[in-house]
């Protein structure tokens, strides 16, 4: 059993070295496509979008709660405030939501 997970372990990290190294093999040009160039710019946002906003919603005990607190944090971060202050503003909200319903 614990033979597998090394090779699993190999695996993983041939596949992601893999992925890695790939584009610096083929890409020896600097990009010049703007389209190209800003959808590479997005691409660890929306990465980072899409693995937190399931956990945003299902962390929480209620559904409701977490997607409350999602809109309260877009729109404090919509009118300028900071990470700390977001985060504060969502952990509030849930609290509250979850203690009232």
């Amino acid at each position: 059993m614990t033979h597998n997970i090394y090779i699993y372990l190999a695996i993983m990290a041939l596949v992601s070295f893999a992925i890695r190294v790939t584009p610096l093999t083929l890409l020896r040009k600097q990009i010049r496509s703007r389209f190209i160039q800003s959808f590479l710019y997005y691409v660890p946002y929306v990465t980072l979008a899409v693995m937190t906003f399931p956990a945003i919603v299902t962390a929480t005990q209620s559904p409701i709660s977490g997607a409350a607190a999602l809109v309260v944090g877009v729109i404090a971060a919509w009118l300028g405030a900071g990470l700390f202050p977001v985060a504060v503003l969502c952990c509030l909200t849930v609290y509250l939501l979850e203690l009232f319903l």
